[in-house]
């Protein structure tokens, strides 16, 4: 955070910012390593905002003022104000980068189309729809370069879909055009929303794995589980992102545990809630650390 503000304030260079984001990319894939996390993520430390990268790198885009987007950090909310084109990879080097440091799997990170969609004006496509869909070739195109570089595990966040329940289909029909006819295993991660509302519709994306926040909401979404069985893998989210309180282990294998009640072990990947950027350094390590230990713990009961 500090790196991107000197540079946006021309205390350093590009070269200088690269140089600090690959040194951040390296200490938490290096991290992830060291305590045994089974698929690592590179971070996403070359971007400040996960709709903000992909607009100012796609055609077709211009910068609008600031709005807050959660606390109190903001973003420049994206203009479509034309025709959306992929200028070629957008995350592949990033993802090569990370890959190479390590001998487990990174997976691909992207933002989907329906969600930056939603949080940029649409100026230039007749309707919301259109513009998701015009998104989706591009976020396609990318899933594309990732699979070609030899990602094998790529997660598109959609976190909009949980708030904006009137146009779940629109959201699954722009998922299918991402990623129908391709080889890989597909995650999406929907947080903070109205699940009650998308339950059970949202099974219908077309994707391997629902990443869910769980833990904020005290496990409420299990109720559904209970009324309409869920049907795909479950990244299920075991830390909640947005407290300052670290988590006993005891308890994250409590909610492992209930998890269990619902859905069975082979379709369950244990994480935490939602990205861990709002959190300190030291907080997001000793979080990571006991989601770790928690499962290991619980892998060693079932067997």
């Amino acid at each position: 955070m500090g790196a991107r503000t000197d540079f946006k304030g021309g205390k350093i260079d590009r070269s200088k910012l690269v140089e600090l984001e690959k040194q951040a990319t390296d200490f938490w894939i290096d991290f992830q390593d060291e305590i045994g996390i089974d698929v690592s993520v590179d971070g996403e430390m070359y971007r400040g905002d996960m709709v903000a990268y992909f607009a100012e790198l796609l055609s077709g885009f211009s910068n609008g003022g600031l709005v807050r987007s959660y606390g109190n950090r903001y973003y420049n909310k994206p203009i479509i104000t034309g025709e959306i084109a992929w200028p070629g990879p957008l995350t592949v080097n990033w993802w090569r980068y990370a890959q190479a440091k390590t001998r487990r799997p990174v997976k691909g990170m992207l933002t989907g189309p329906y969600t930056i969609m939603d949080w940029s004006f649409n100026e230039y496509y007749p309707d919301r729809k259109t513009a998701a869909l015009a998104l989706a070739n591009s976020i396609r195109k990318e899933v594309e370069a990732l699979i070609d570089a030899g990602c094998k595990i790529i997660q598109i966040d959609e976190p909009a879909i949980s708030v904006r329940p009137d146009e779940i289909d629109t959201a699954i029909e722009t998922m299918h055009a991402v990623v129908d006819g391709l080889h890989a295993y597909f995650i999406t991660h929907i947080c903070y929303g109205a699940f009650e509302k998308i339950y059970p519709h949202m099974l219908d994306l077309p994707v391997d794995n629902l990443d869910l926040e769980m833990s904020n909401s005290d496990l409420d979404m299990l109720d559904l589980f209970n009324k309409y069985p869920f049907t795909k893998d479950i990244s299920f989210g075991v830390v909640d992102v947005h407290s300052h309180v670290i988590e006993d282990v005891e308890l994250i294998k409590s909610r492992i545990r209930k998890a269990l009640e619902y859905i069975p072990a082979e379709q369950i990947w244990i994480d935490p809630d939602c990205g861990l950027k709002t959190r300190t350094i030291e907080e997001a390590k000793e979080k990571l650390r006991r989601v770790v230990s928690a499962a290991a713990d619980i892998r060693k009961e079932l067997t």
